[in-house]
């Protein structure tokens, strides 16, 4: 599992969103790393991170690769994430995920709950996918593999993932996040889509989780509304919602200086 890693202090693991990879952490790494250590991984089969089984510990064996592709799931995903933090020798950390990562994230918290010392759930969801959002994964994941996903994956998801303030005002920001989309490996995509697709609701992991937790949303976010944060923020014991206004479902991208001026203080509490 390939990782992007900087700074010193208490460790925080940041998970990326759909579709893109840990690149979408930078602007947010930049404003954090003077307090704490980063990690960012690309999950599997997404940026430099292998599809095949290549883990944090090397290449399993060829059966258990195929089956792991075979078997998209984000447990899969988080048994990556969990296998990575025993390779660096952490044995708790703050885990952050955006969107797919928030999921992934979710998946850590019921695998291995006593790896989680915070929990950083941004414009993400528990509830698992409806009958037709689960088709639609399937159909997008479909796609990738038969046609690759150059110019209509990016297109299709662009609306959707930057507020319409950031797509009105900063282009720069719709033509990063274009390139990073642009950049992803199609049987990546496929895998993903399939992970999601099949994920549970995590509501149950939430309302176990007695630790310090923070939801952030952006006012913008269509995919995955206020709402969705709301009914997370009531279901974890010791959660504390933030709305950004103005922000869509990528606020690392979108608003990285307001991101990082809620987090500072509440990392800061947080003992490791």
């Amino acid at each position: 599992m390939h990782y992007i890693e900087s700074g010193a202090g208490t460790p925080v693991v940041l998970l990326h969103a759909f579709p893109v990879d840990a690149r979408m952490w930078d602007p947010l790494r930049g404003r954090l790393e003077e307090q704490v250590r980063i990690i960012a991984p690309d999950q599997r089969g997404l940026g430099e991170s292998a599809l095949d089984g290549l883990s944090a510990r090397g290449m399993v064996d060829e059966r258990s690769a195929s089956l792991i592709v075979d078997r998209p799931g984000v447990d899969v995903a988080a048994a990556d994430v969990v296998e990575l933090l025993d390779r660096l020798e952490l044995p708790r950390v703050v885990l952050g995920g955006c969107s797919m990562g928030g999921y992934v994230a979710s998946a850590v918290l019921r695998a291995a709950p006593q790896r989680v010392a915070g929990l950083l759930l941004v414009d993400t969801k528990a509830a698992a996918d409806t009958e037709g959002q689960r088709a639609n994964r399937l159909n997008v994941a479909a796609r990738a593999e038969q046609e690759g996903i150059s110019g209509w994956l990016a297109e299709s998801m662009l609306p959707n993932l930057l507020g319409a303030s950031t797509r009105q005002r900063r282009p720069e920001v719709v033509e990063e996040l274009r390139a990073l989309i642009e950049a992803q490996p199609a049987d990546g995509v496929a895998w993903a889509q399939r992970a999601m697709a099949s994920r549970p609701d995590s509501l149950a992991a939430l309302r176990g989780f007695d630790g310090p937790a923070m939801v952030v949303v952006g006012s913008e976010d269509t995919i995955t509304p206020p709402e969705a944060a709301r009914e997370m923020v009531d279901a974890l014991p010791n959660g504390e919602l933030v709305e950004l206004s103005g922000v869509g479902h990528l606020p690392s991208l979108e608003a990285p200086d307001a991101l990082a001026q809620v987090l500072l203080p509440w990392l800061a509490s947080i003992d490791v």
